[in-house]
C-alpha cells in the first residue's frame, strides 16, 4: 500500500519508517512525483565535489564497497552532508534505470526533497538505516531498497555526508549493512588523518545560489582526537600517522609498538624483552631502544610515549592488522581482505609481531573458508598466501557454479599445486615432512 492510502494510520510501518512518512507529509511532498531533485548544472556540481572533504574518500570506497556492489548488481552512492549525491557507481545497468527516479549525481536526496529513503533519512536521524521496497515514501521508489551509513567528522562529530547502498533485496541482506558500517570506519579514519589544514565543509559563492548545501543541524559530540595509525601490514618497517604527520619507524620499534598496541594492559621489563626479543635477558637493551622510540615519536604522536612499571602505551594506538581482524568479526569480509596488504612485518623475527602475523593469517583465512563470497574467496586465491592453499581452492571450485567459466582456471591451478606436490622430489621426502600441522593450510613448501 502507497502512502497516498494512507491518512495517518502508520500501524503496518516500522516506527522509523513512520516517523519519516509524518516528516515527508509535512513537507507536502507528492508521494506520486519523481522524487530525486537535479537543480545544479554540471560545471556547478564538478567544482563543489573538488572542494569537498569527501573526495579524499573516494579511493578508499571504489576499493572497499564499490567492486563489491558491481559484482552484487548494486549501485553505491555518496552524498554530502544535506543529501544531494555527490557520486554514484556500481551496476551500469542499475544505475540507468535509477536515472527514471532521478537517483543520479547530482539530484537531492534528502527527506525534505525525496521523503523516505535511507540516504535521506540517515542523514535526518544522524544513524545507519535501511529501507525496503513500499517503506519509501515516493510509490516511484518501491521497486527499490537501500542501505546507508552517516559519515562524519571523528573530530568534532559534525556530519559530512552519508554512504548509501541501492538495489533489490541485496542491498538490504543482513551482511549489507555490516559491509557499510565498516567502510564508513575506515573512510573516516582516513578523513581524520588528512584533515590537517583542511578548511571546514565549503558552501558555495553566491553566484550559484541553486546547490543549496545547508543540511540538517549537526550533532555535536565531544570533540576527540582520532587515535594515531600504526601500518604494519606488508611491509618490514612500519608507518606511523595521526593528525602531526607521519613518520616511517624501522623494524625494531614497529615491533615494540606492535608488541604494546596488542597488550594495551602492559609487560614487565622482561615480558616486554622476550617479546621483542625473544629472551629475558634484553632488558638493558630494550630500555636503551625505549629512549630512543620515545625521540622517534615526539613530533608525530608524543601521546603515545611508553610509560613503564609496567610498559604500556601513554595513549590510544590503532593497528592496521587490528582494523582487519575487527572487520572479520563483523563479518566484512571483503573489507577485510582489501584492508589486508600482507603479512605482519613479514621480514621481523620477534615473537610478538610473529604471533599476531599467525592469528591475523589464520582468522583471515579460516573466516573467508567458513563466509566469504565466491569472489572474496577467489580473490584470497590469488593472493601470496592463498595461492599455494588446496583446501581455499577446493572450496572455490565447490561454491563456483556447474557452468561457470571460472570453474576452468580453479581446476587448472589446482592441477597445477597437485602436479607440484607429486614430483620426484617431493615423493622423496619423508612422509611426516610433508604433512601439515591439523588445521593449516595445505600449501607448497621450499
Amino acid at each position: 500500500m502507497g502512502p497516498g492510502a494512507r491518512t495517518g494510520d502508520h500501524a503496518t510501518l516500522r516506527r522509523v519508517v513512520a516517523e519519516s512518512w509524518r516528516r515527508s507529509r509535512g513537507f507536502a511532498l507528492d508521494p506520486d512525483a519523481v522524487p530525486g531533485v537535479v537543480d545544479v548544472a554540471d560545471d556547478e556540481l564538478r567544482a563543489y565535489r573538488a572542494e569537498h572533504p569527501l573526495v579524499a574518500a573516494r579511493p578508499i570506497i571504489d576499493r572497499l564497497l564499490v567492486q563489491h556492489a558491481a559484482d552484487a548488481g548494486l549501485i553505491v552512492a555518496i552524498g554530502d552532508q544535506s543529501g544531494r549525491l555527490l557520486w554514484v557507481d556500481g551496476d551500469r545497468r542499475l544505475r540507468r534505470r535509477a536515472e527514471a527516479i532521478a537517483f543520479q549525481e547530482g539530484a537531492d536526496w534528502s527527506e525534505r526533497a525525496a521523503g523516505t529513503s535511507a540516504p535521506g533519512t540517515a542523514l535526518a536521524l544522524g544513524r545507519a538505516v535501511q529501507i525496503r521496497g513500499e517503506e519509501h515514501f515516493a510509490r516511484m521508489v518501491h521497486p527499490w531498497s537501500c542501505s546507508a551509513v552517516p559519515l562524519r567528522d571523528r573530530a568534532t562529530g559534525a556530519l559530512l555526508g552519508v554512504l548509501d547502498v541501492t538495489g533489490g533485496e541485496e542491498a538490504v541482506a543482513p551482511v549489507t549493512l555490516p559491509l557499510l558500517e565498516a567502510t564508513a570506519a575506515a573512510v573516516e579514519a582516513e578523513l581524520a588523518l588528512v584533515a590537517r589544514g583542511r578548511a571546514s565543509i565549503p558552501s558555495l559563492v553566491p553566484a550559484a545560489p541553486r546547490l543549496h548545501v545547508a543540511g540538517p543541524a549537526s550533532t555535536r559530540r565531544t570533540p576527540q582526537a582520532a587515535p594515531p595509525v600504526l601500518s604494519i601490514l606488508g611491509r618490514d618497517d612500519g608507518v606511523l600517522r595521526s593528525s602531526s604527520g607521519e613518520v616511517v619507524l624501522s623494524q625494531r620499534h614497529a615491533e615494540i609498538l606492535t608488541v604494546l598496541a596488542d597488550r594495551p594492559e602492559g609487560l614487565s621489563a622482561t615480558e616486554l624483552a622476550d617479546a621483542v626479543y625473544g629472551r629475558d635477558d634484553a632488558v638493558v637493551t630494550l630500555r636503551a631502544e625505549m629512549v630512543r622510540l620515545r625521540r622517534a615519536l615526539r613530533n608525530v604522536a608524543p601521546q603515545l610515549g611508553p610509560l613503564a612499571r609496567p610498559y604500556r602505551l601513554g595513549g590510544r594506538l590503532d593497528v592496521d592488522a587490528h582494523q582487519v581482524l575487527a572487520f572479520l568479526e563483523r563479518g566484512a569480509h571483503r573489507i577485510a581482505l582489501a584492508a589486508y596488504t600482507g603479512p605482519v612485518l613479514p621480514a621481523s623475527e620477534a615473537p610478538g609481531p610473529a604471533h599476531l602475523r599467525d592469528v591475523v593469517r589464520s582468522q583471515l583465512r579460516e573466516s573467508l573458508l567458513a563466509g566469504a563470497s565466491v569472489d572474496t574467496l577467489l580473490a584470497f586465491a590469488r593472493t601470496s598466501d592463498g595461492a599455494d592453499d588446496v583446501e581455499v581452492w577446493l572450496e572455490c571450485l565447490r561454491l563456483l557454479p556447474p557452468r561457470s567459466p571460472r570453474r576452468a582456471a580453479v581446476v587448472a591451478r589446482l592441477e597445477e599445486l597437485d602436479a607440484a606436490l607429486t614430483t620426484p622430489a617431493r615423493r622423496d621426502e619423508p612422509r611426516q615432512a610433508r604433512q601439515t600441522g591439523a588445521g593449516q593450510p595445505r600449501r607448497l613448501r621450499g
